[in-house]
């Protein structure tokens, strides 16, 4: 039920690819994207994108897989620490990308990042092509849930690592009263106000809240294959790190 509710929740209308229409949001969204994830958040999602690539070390990966890459952060910070041979960020949003290549291009990592315009639900690469796959707040987004986590699985290597850091809801009184506040209606007005984009930022309330998260997320991730399948809430919960396994 919950991963038919997921793949409900569009951003615009009901008319229309889920897929299509998160495309287009995060189109109109791109050029404010960073500034708005550091603010909203208060800087605190770099320390989870830090955490999350951390859970990697222990395998040293080489060629690592980002889905859903965005605007390139987590790969930069997969650089950062991991020194692998090669990342490659995929995404279906033209104008994120573009404004990822801009970031790697000042970095000067382009030759050790290529960000790629695909679907998370068809990747374009043979299997067992990758020693880690990553997604940061990217699955949520997916038309088809399962279809995708399938992919990420079908292209890591055995004995590789996914890691998925997605926003999940917090349960500790009253932080959680405080969180549906802000979500629901101080967010949206921000992001309306800042990015143009009306619907965005509501989407993104109404994305997590139909979002399997926790217990029922692993529970996916082992039901598809994927093994010893962790669950790691960050910050009272707003988010959680999930860890699987080839």
């Amino acid at each position: 039920m919950a991963l038919t509710q997921q793949a409900q929740v569009k951003p615009y209308h009901e008319e229309g690819s889920k897929k299509a229409q998160v495309s287009q949001m995060f189109d109109n969204v791109a050029p404010w994207y960073d500034f708005l994830n550091h603010f909203l958040s208060l800087g605190i999602d770099i320390s989870w994108r830090k955490k999350t690539i951390a859970a990697l070390k222990d395998i040293k990966p080489q060629t690592i897989l980002d889905v859903a890459t965005g605007t390139g952060d987590l790969a930069i910070e997969a650089v950062r620490q991991l020194s692998p041979q090669k990342v490659t960020g995929i995404d279906i949003s033209n104008e994120m990308l573009d404004v990822g290549r801009v970031k790697l291009s000042k970095r000067n990592l382009s030759p050790i990042v290529e960000l790629l315009s695909g679907d998370s639900e068809k990747i374009a690469f043979p299997d067992n092509s990758f020693d880690a796959v990553t997604v940061a707040f990217g699955v949520r987004n997916f038309e088809n849930l399962e279809a995708g986590l399938k992919e990420m699985l079908r292209v890591l290597k055995p004995g590789g690592k996914v890691a998925i850091l997605e926003f999940s809801m917090p349960t500790l009184f009253p932080f959680k009263q405080f969180y549906h506040f802000y979500f629901k209606h101080i967010l949206p007005v921000i992001g309306r106000i800042t990015s143009k984009d009306p619907k965005a930022y509501g989407y993104l309330y109404e994305s997590v809240q139909a979002f399997p998260d926790g217990k029922r997320f692993v529970e996916k991730l082992t039901n598809l294959g994927y093994q010893s399948a962790t669950a790691t809430p960050f910050t009272l919960g707003i988010c959680t790190l999930y860890i699987g396994k080839k």
